[in-house]
């Protein structure tokens, strides 16, 4: 299905799908809205508008502080997180909602997206939701982090997931990632948030756009 509206914001692409119900910030790959949302439409979901941003720099927008390569050769992390949500929140928020009543807002996303949606709602109370499938929540400080920070009391329900092989891999820096998921599960439900934790099958790398989809669908209430 085509965006309803589409637009730049700071150098980000912003495809806005469906106009009705509650809204979902995405932040992920260009295309990867359009196919999000039609299974979303296609599974049944209620109403929803998907807002998906692209043209991201991963490892400086979503990434919450700076941190070092977790490959050989790999690029460090250089931590725009917080510039990157003024954007979103400060200027491309009221493009995607201009003259509409939104009941309730979230904001989702997979991998170091993940991370992000997650980060994100310590960090502001613009959203009540948050979907983060197969998240990066073994990026270096985000436990310490979050078991510090007050959540606001706007949070409402948290969806997360991992693939069941995804910590079985040979790169250290990634092996703590099903037990930090763990953790967080038990950190928001401690704390009184509606949290969901389901293992898929396979590794990082199976089904993403599925797992993004059965995380926003699960924000809506739609439970299978």
């Amino acid at each position: 299905m085509a965006p309803l509206d589409k637009f730049t914001a700071g150098g980000k692409t912003v495809e806005v799908f469906g106009g009705a119900g509650p809204i979902v910030y995405l932040n992920g790959f260009e295309g990867e809205g359009e196919k999000i949302y039609d299974a979303l439409t296609s599974g049944g979901a209620g109403e929803l508008t998907l807002a998906a941003v692209s043209g991201l720099d991963w490892d400086r927008d979503l990434a919450p502080w700076d941190a070092p390569p977790i490959r050989r050769g790999g690029g460090a992390f250089t931590g725009g997180a917080g510039a990157y949500l003024e954007l979103l929140t400060g200027e491309i928020l009221p493009r995607a909602e201009a003259g509409r009543a939104v009941p309730w807002r979230g904001v989702a996303g997979y991998s170091l997206a993940g991370l992000f949606a997650l980060w994100a709602v310590f960090e502001t109370d613009v959203f009540s939701r948050a979907a983060s499938a197969s998240g990066s929540l073994w990026f270096p400080g985000f436990d310490a982090f979050a078991s510090s920070r007050p959540l606001p009391d706007t949070l409402r329900r948290v969806y997360l997931s991992l693939g069941g092989r995804e910590h079985l891999t040979r790169n250290p820096a990634l092996r703590p990632v099903r037990e930090r998921t763990e953790a967080m599960y038990a950190l928001l439900a401690a704390r009184g948030v509606e949290t969901e934790l389901v293992w898929n099958p396979g590794d990082h790398f199976t089904d993403p756009e599925g797992r993004m989809a059965a995380g926003i669908r699960w924000l809506l209430g739609e439970n299978t």
